[in-house]
């Protein structure tokens, strides 16, 4: 194990300087990376939205509106249908999701089914297997009455070209905003996401991406008064609408579209010289230009409406015929709402309206403050864990930090090249990484220190240390890699982030430890040929303590008992702190502009403004405030209108850091999701240490971390804490510690049991649990010490998240010692379960706790 050829050093020694290599720029300023020479890599990790400000916007494509409009051009297709094949008709009107027409004549009825049908006909699509789906079913309730029914598959299909078309309108309106590296994309069957990194004016965005789009050219009909229309029933073929003034004008508007938006080729912001008013200049494609000079030549001192989502912008009188496919669109623009008219009318309409129903906006003043924070968290874990590793184990703690430094290298280097977000979580789960990376090299050392007291050469030592720890690294870190893989499955945004750098943590951990430590183990032994395991500083547990935990078992059974059931108490009578992300509604986040906040003054101003329950509290340094309203009854529209409102009411006073806003149509989704990812973990966890121990264990196993789970909600509960995503992620980081603490002491109990065949259960268990304490010990406090930097200078972001993951580190150890070994006994867990590996022994082993009479 100690050996390596020369391909093998080349090898590790190639990708640890790759690693380095590639993630120098990160550390970097962009002046410096624009310096290096052109064959060095310059790439670096793309930061989130909660390190760089931005905004994270998730839109739904409303698919009523997409039923509505195929319902109408239904109803035209019939209409149009009938007449060419002159059948009379009657009766044509929709409901639901069906268009019914009668047939007047009943000799008339087969020539009325046979045009019909051809309506039913197939269109093709590559989106279905099938290559053409149709969007009508024909059915004859009763003689002569048809009706055209839109198909699940029709609106699936539509659904499907609306949200991809949408995707392509959204991205040219962003492009057009001069942002970098936007991301749009798809997002389930029908929503879109949009990220917009560094982003100096989130409304500007969500105003236009909020809007349709969709632009008409129409007569004004001048028959009728439009009081008249307003107060009685408007003439057929025309309908009322109202101008985008204050208050709004009404106009009677013909509905023949003259000329549609899809026909300009161009839209420009343009000051009118002569009015000295903002315009937006337009040009028109040949079809449009010939249309729209045609009308205006036919109606010259008759008034035109320039429509937008069925709203009058102007309604300007024709002078004389427009024939070069020119004009202007005046209304009371300034420079930003003309230019942002012409974005939009350049990018083309949306198919059907988008509603915003989650928004995630934080400003750059607190990204930049993250950062440090991280920064800072970051520089004090590393000290600490380092100083711990050199404090226990001398001349192999500096190894084992060298391995240190190279795995968070690797860590850094494999998120830049996989193009991964680093997120303010992401960075926590680096530290943490760095807290639990050193476990591996514990097992390992520890394994070692017990060869040698067994009597073997230093040499014999750290080889069978190595082959012993190899299956139970590699088990322990699967563990905790199979829960990140399902919290980067199930959670979204930041905690995603959390889950990629943990589970990449986890590959390079394993990485390093069977790699780079043993051929810095092999040099070291093979230069300095020591005689004896280097003793560190600091000997803080003897090789194999007898501590009876045993003896205590039913105590600790009965304390854990007794927690879960007061937990539980706690939940049926004190209710959850929701955060949003399950509830719904708005968080944001206020800074007050001269450091000086009133959270009484602010919680009055809003309460003013009835949108229900409003919360205001003092948040991190002075001057900030944090302002919870809940979710409102109108739907996810209405969620936007809050943050419309308080902004209206504060941003004289306040600076806006942070803005959530999460729709009840996504509340319920996350928190469905949230639950799910906490059951899929444990029965994933279940399954894997089955198969790789017995069932015993992996019942085991899940009931302890069960108790661990119930324990920190009981810290939610007990201190407050707001539960939202974040606690979801918490929970599950728990898990995979717990698990890996587990396993790790499951799989010396397993050794010992196919050594020991003849001896008691309890007593066996007792053995393997002092055998790996001083693993547990060790590695439970560099986790914490990395956790505790994170605690005090990550920043108030993610303090409650790190609290609950402290909490779950002390937990996890208690249940890995006092309730996951004592299950054993309970499930009548016998040493012939295993194969024969070895000859059976009575005899205890040094150190070991004498038998219960």
């Amino acid at each position: 194990m100690l050996y390596f050829s020369r391909w093998k050093t080349f090898a590790i020694w190639l990708v640890v300087a790759l690693g380095v290599v590639v993630s120098i720029p990160n550390m970097l300023s962009q002046q410096v990376i624009d310096s290096l020479p052109s064959w060095l890599p310059k790439r670096a990790m793309t930061l989130g939205l909660d390190l760089q400000g931005g905004s994270h916007i998730l839109l739904q494509v409303s698919q009523q509106d997409l039923i509505n409009d195929r319902l109408e051009a239904t109803r035209d297709s019939i209409r149009n249908t009938l007449r060419d094949a002159k059948i009379g008709y009657s009766g044509l009107s929709g409901t639901n999701r069906a268009v019914q027409v009668r047939v007047r004549d009943s000799q008339q009825i087969d020539a009325a089914r046979t045009a019909l049908e051809g309506l039913t006909a197939p269109i093709s699509t590559s989106l279905f297997s099938a290559g053409s789906v149709s969007e009508l079913a024909l059915d004859e309730p009763e003689q002569g009455l048809f009706r055209l029914t839109l198909t699940d598959a029709g609106i699936t299909y539509r659904t499907s070209s609306a949200v991809q078309q949408s995707v392509e309108v959204i991205g040219r309106r962003v492009n057009e905003l001069g942002t970098t590296e936007p991301i749009i994309q798809r997002q389930g069957t029908d929503r879109i996401l949009v990220q917009v990194p560094g982003l100096q004016d989130p409304q500007r965005l969500k105003d236009i991406l909020g809007q349709t789009a969709k632009l008409t050219f129409q007569m004004v009909d001048q028959t009728v008064p439009v009081q008249e229309a307003v107060s009685g029933r408007p003439p057929a073929g025309s309908t009322v609408m109202y101008s985008t003034d204050d208050p709004p004008v009404p106009y009677l508007i013909e509905n023949r579209v003259i000329v549609s938006g899809e026909n300009l080729t161009d839209a420009q912001p343009s000051l009118d010289q002569r009015s000295n008013q903002w315009t937006v200049s337009f040009r028109f494609d040949n079809q449009g230009a010939q249309r729209f000079g045609q009308a205006t030549q036919q109606n010259v001192g008759k008034l035109f409406a320039i429509i937008l989502d069925n709203q009058v912008v102007s309604a300007p009188q024709i002078r004389e015929p427009i024939l070069g496919g020119q004009g202007q669109i005046s209304g009371n623009f300034n420079a930003q709402s003309a230019s942002d008219l012409a974005v939009l009318l350049r990018a083309g309409a949306l198919p059907a309206d988008l509603t915003i129903v989650e928004e995630r906006t934080v400003g750059p003043s607190l990204g930049e403050d993250s950062i440090n924070a991280g920064k800072l968290a970051s520089a004090v874990g590393a000290v600490l864990v380092v100083v711990c590793m050199l404090l226990v184990y001398g001349k192999l703690g500096v190894i084992a930090n060298i391995a240190l430094a190279a795995n968070v290298a690797l860590i850094v280097a494999l998120l830049t090249l996989l193009g991964a977000t680093l997120t303010l979580p992401g960075i926590a789960g680096i530290v943490l990484t760095m807290g639990m990376a050193v476990d591996s090299n514990v097992i390992i050392f520890e394994r070692v220190r017990e060869e040698r007291a067994q009597g073997k050469s230093l040499v014999q030592s750290f080889d069978q240390g190595f082959k012993q720890a190899l299956a139970t690294v590699v088990d322990a870190n699967v563990t905790t890699f199979i829960v990140a893989a399902i919290l980067f499955y199930m959670g979204t945004g930041p905690v995603r982030g959390f889950a990629v750098t943990l589970g990449i943590g986890i590959i390079t951990t394993v990485f390093t430890a069977f790699t780079l430590t043993r051929w810095l183990v092999a040099l070291w032994v093979r230069r300095s040929r020591p005689k004896e395991y280097p003793a560190g500083l600091v000997h803080y547990l003897p090789l194999n303590p007898s501590i009876p935990f045993m003896r205590y078992r039913n105590v600790g059974f009965a304390l854990s008992g007794l927690i879960s059931l007061v937990v539980i108490g706690m939940v049926a009578v004190t209710p959850f702190n929701y955060g949003i992300d399950f509830l719904g509604g708005s968080l944001i986040e206020l800074q007050a502009k001269d450091k000086s906040a009133d959270a009484a003054d602010v919680r009055a101003r809003l309460s003013e403004l009835n949108m229900g329950e409003v919360q205001v509290q003092e948040f991190g340094n002075e001057g900030a405030m944090i302002v919870r309203v809940g979710t409102q009854q109108a739907g996810d529209n209405a969620e936007q209108s809050v943050v419309a409102k308080v902004q209206g009411e504060l941003s004289e006073d306040y600076d806006f850091r942070r803005v959530e806003v999460v729709g009840p149509t996504v509340s319920g989704e996350l928190a469905w999701t949230g639950t799910m990812g906490i059951v899929l973990s444990m029965l994933a966890l279940l399954i894997y240490i089955w198969f790789r121990f017995e069932w015993q264990f992996g019942v085991g196993a899940v009931i302890s971390t069960i108790h661990d789970v119930i324990v920190i909600v009981g810290v939610y509960v007990f201190f407050g804490l707001e539960f939202n995503l974040s606690s979801i992620a918490a929970i599950l980081t728990v898990i995979g510690y717990s698990i890996n603490d587990t396993v790790v002491i499951y799989d010396r109990i397993r050794e010992m049991l196919r050594r020991y065949k003849k001896m008691p259960i309890d007593q066996v268990i007792d053995i393997a649990l002092n055998q790996t304490l001083s693993r547990t010990v060790l590695t439970g406090l560099t986790t914490l010490l990395a956790l505790t930097s994170l605690y005090f200078f990550g920043g108030e972001v993610i303090s409650s998240f790190v609290f609950a993951i402290i909490i779950g580190v002390f937990v996890g150890t208690y249940s890995s010692l006092f309730i996951a070994g004592p299950l054993l006994i309970l499930f009548k867990l016998r040493p012939n379960m295993f194969d024969k590996e070895a000859d059976t022994k009575t005899a205890l082993p040094a150190g070991a706790p004498a038998a219960k009479s």
